[in-house]
């Protein structure tokens, strides 16, 4: 479609950071709001419901996770750090204050903080910022008191959340990965499963005794 085939020409990695939207913040604003409406037609998938569940069944369960694609949350889970932010979200770009709600500004992109009168800016981390040190030490605190660690659908190679397998290992947690090829994980991982999450996850649940009708009704 046009919208696509426009925003093709940017490089994401030029766009998402805190320079890009200093120099242009209607233009970066716009790019998140066509990905919003990319992600506002998609769904959860069996994975994220499987985890759902998962959650109920498991006391101290906790989800980290690298998307910002709100999808663990509109499936349901509650027990949850999102590293990375959530794209649906939006905050103060200078005191970086959640906001859940602003003027209607007819016009004017990316819309004022009602608070302050700067702009707006999604709740993501960029490229060059850091991610929240206490979500950080929650998740790290998390991985190294567990009984046990899953590694589902990533690679392993963004910092600082590809460390976590690692910081599980090094304190006797059992690591499983999940995932349909071959990470760093593997090796060290005391089982690594070569599945897609959305397949094997409703699966292993269904073991658990879980029907799939909680599958989010899939």
């Amino acid at each position: 479609e046009a919208q696509t085939g426009l925003w093709k020409q940017y490089d994401p990695r030029e766009l998402a950071t805190p320079q890009a939207f200093a120099r242009n913040p209607r233009l970066v604003w716009e790019w998140y709001q066509w990905r919003r409406e990319l992600i506002d037609k998609a769904k959860p998938n069996a994975a994220h419901y499987a985890l759902v569940d998962l959650e109920q069944y498991i006391p101290n369960f906790l989800l980290v996770t690298q998307n910002i694609d709100g999808f663990h949350w509109a499936a349901g889970s509650r027990d949850m750090i999102e590293l990375h932010g959530n794209i649906a979200r939006t905050k103060c770009y200078d005191e970086g204050v959640l906001v859940d709600t602003w003027d209607d500004d007819i016009g004017i992109v990316p819309p004022h903080c009602p608070h302050c009168g700067g702009h707006l800016r999604p709740d993501v981390v960029w490229f060059g910022e850091g991610i929240s040190s206490h979500l950080l030490d929650t998740a790290v605190e998390a991985t190294a008191s567990s009984d046990l660690f899953l590694c589902i659908g990533t690679s392993a190679v963004v910092a600082p959340a590809g460390s976590f397998p690692l910081v599980a290992k090094r304190n006797g947690v059992r690591v499983a990965e999940i995932n349909p090829e071959q990470t760093a994980v593997s090796m060290m991982a005391d089982w690594s499963l070569r599945a897609k999450a959305a397949e094997i996850l409703p699966a292993l649940m269904g073991r658990l005794g879980l029907s799939s009708s909680q599958f989010g009704g899939l």
